[in-house]
C-alpha cells in the first residue's frame, strides 16, 4: 500500500508539473538595438544626470505568446539602482494582442506605439521611456526589458507608477520573456 501511495504521489506531482509547464510559456525577445548580455549603446542612454545619450528606446520582438493573450506589457528596470528598490525606466501596457513587437523611438514623447498603448510613469517622474544612467564609478548596472502576456486589460493611466504596472502585469500574466543588458560609465 506504501509502494502505491508514493507512485500515486509521483504520478501527481509529474502531471502536476507537465501541466505547470504548458500554461508556462516563455515568450521570446529580441531587439535589433539592444542585445543580450551585451552594453547599451549610446542611442538608448539618458540624456541627463551627466549622461549624454540620445535617450531612444530600442526596438523589441517578441514571440510566442499563448493563444488567449488579450494584451501585452513592456518594462525596463534596473534592479541595481542604488535606490534600495531599483527604478523604473520604462513601462507600457495595454499593447493589442497582434502586436508583435515596438518599433525604435516607440517610448519618446510623439512616438510610434500602437492604438491603445498607454505609457506610464517611470522613476524620473514621467511617463514614457528614460534611459540609463547609472551613478558615475558604479559597476555596470543590469537593465531587465521584459514582455509580459496578459489575460486582462490593466486598469491603469499614463500617471501609473512602475510598480503598479508590474504589480497587475504579474497578476494577469500568462507568459513572460526578458532581454538583458549593461550599461556602466
Amino acid at each position: 500500500m506504501k509502494r502505491f501511495q508514493s507512485f500515486r504521489n509521483g504520478l501527481v506531482l509529474a502531471v502536476l508539473l507537465l501541466a505547470g509547464s504548458a500554461f508556462a510559456a516563455d515568450l521570446k525577445v529580441t531587439s535589433s538595438s539592444v542585445k543580450e548580455g551585451a552594453m547599451i549603446g549610446n542611442a538608448q542612454v539618458f540624456s541627463s544626470f551627466g549622461c549624454t545619450g540620445e535617450n531612444f528606446s530600442p526596438d523589441l520582438q517578441w514571440t510566442g505568446a499563448p493563444k488567449d493573450t488579450k494584451f501585452f506589457a513592456v518594462t525596463m528596470y534596473d534592479p541595481d539602482a542604488p535606490t534600495g528598490s531599483g527604478w523604473w525606466h520604462w513601462t507600457v501596457f495595454n499593447i493589442p494582442a497582434d502586436a508583435t513587437g515596438l518599433a525604435a523611438k516607440a517610448g519618446n514623447e510623439k512616438g510610434p506605439l500602437p492604438a491603445g498603448a498607454i505609457q506610464g510613469r517611470t522613476d524620473f517622474g514621467k511617463p514614457g521611456y528614460g534611459g540609463p544612467c547609472p551613478p558615475k564609478g558604479d559597476k555596470p548596472h543590469r537593465y531587465i526589458f521584459k514582455v509580459i502576456a496578459l489575460k486582462d486589460k490593466i486598469p491603469l493611466d499614463a500617471d501609473a507608477s512602475g510598480a503598479m504596472v508590474g504589480f497587475y502585469a504579474n497578476s494577469m500574466k500568462l507568459a513572460e520573456g526578458k532581454l538583458t543588458a549593461k550599461f556602466g560609465r
